[in-house]
């Protein structure tokens, strides 16, 4: 009985330690590393949450129809660490994102670099690859 229990417990152990990793994805499975974007538009929501920060932007195609674009970047800390805060994607600023398009062809980036109404920039995710 003791050595069912324990093997039970080492079962729920290892099946805890390794839950978050499926949260995980990759680049490569998501992105294409070749099909570079750049998307203007007005940022409509933040989510400044692990694994990986996502902003939303309003972008206005040449006759003026609007889609919301998710911009998958960086985990929060390694944005902070590199100076790129919360506070940089402020909701209702314009601002221009060079990304990676989605390889499903929904309206979803991996964000590479943003640039700000001042001219300044970060980085908010990976070289293609």
């Amino acid at each position: 009985m003791k050595l069912k229990f324990l093997a039970a417990l080492a079962a729920l152990t290892l099946f805890l330690a390794i839950t978050p990793l499926w949260a995980h994805h990759s680049f490569a499975a998501e992105y294409d590393g070749k099909q570079l974007i750049t998307l203007k538009g007005v940022i409509t929501k933040v989510e400044w949450t692990n694994p990986h920060i996502y902003f939303y932007i309003d972008v206005k195609d040449g006759a003026g129809a609007v889609t919301n674009w998710a911009v998958e970047g960086y985990p929060p800390n390694t944005l902070k660490r590199t100076g790129f805060s919360r506070e940089n994607l402020k909701p209702g600023e314009e601002i221009t994102v060079t990304a990676y398009k989605s390889k499903d062809g929904s309206n979803t980036a991996a964000g590479r670099e943003v640039t700000f109404p001042d001219g300044s920039k970060k980085f908010a995710g990976p070289i293609g690859q």
